[in-house]
């Protein structure tokens, strides 16, 4: 049986503020920017903002990564690996790197440093959730779509043992 969703953050609202981080990034970005999305998590809102950043004018080459923390819990194991790197050459070139939640700062600085060693001249990050009160290591991301509270959420391509993905809204698990 799986756990109730309890819903925080509406669709609607995750939609306006997509639209409004593509205003804030937009006027950032360069002509040779390359688009690094953290799979799987980060699909949904990766996709959204790339086509919020389109209609801002903004031309982008599109890229992914793909690295792992969880496993089947909810609980971070500490270890990121990473399973799929970037394919293009980002050597001199700007990077946008979006993720769908920064939480420990593990994954996003082990994504940040590998993406600095492949040649990045410029490297900005954008994650749609932001949860400060489990960080522990020193990252912060340069935009930021919502600060949530430390809770274990699914929905909006963000998942809990592959389920919930598809939600079009970010919920929490209810305690059982």
């Amino acid at each position: 049986m799986t756990p109730p969703v309890v819903p925080l953050l509406p669709a609607e609202m995750i939609r306006e503020r997509i639209n409004a981080l593509a205003r804030e990034i937009a006027p950032r970005l360069q002509a040779d920017v390359v688009v690094v999305t953290l799979m799987t998590g980060a699909f949904v809102f990766g996709a959204d903002l790339v086509r919020a950043l389109c209609e801002q004018g903004c031309a982008m080459t599109l890229d992914f990564m793909v690295l792992s923390s969880y496993g089947a819990g909810t609980e971070s194991s500490g270890l990121v690996t990473t399973r799929l790197d970037v394919s293009e050459n980002l050597t001199g070139r700007q990077v946008l790197l979006i993720d769908d939640i920064l939480d420990s700062g593990a994954t996003l600085l082990k994504a940040s440093r590998h993406l600095q060693a492949k040649g990045a001249r410029e490297l900005l990050t954008c994650v749609l959730l932001d949860k400060p009160a489990r960080r522990r290591v020193p990252f912060q991301a340069d935009f930021v779509g919502f600060e949530i509270p430390n809770l274990f959420v699914v929905g909006f391509g963000i998942d809990f043992n592959q389920m919930y993905r598809e939600l079009p809204f970010v919920g929490h698990l209810r305690a059982s």
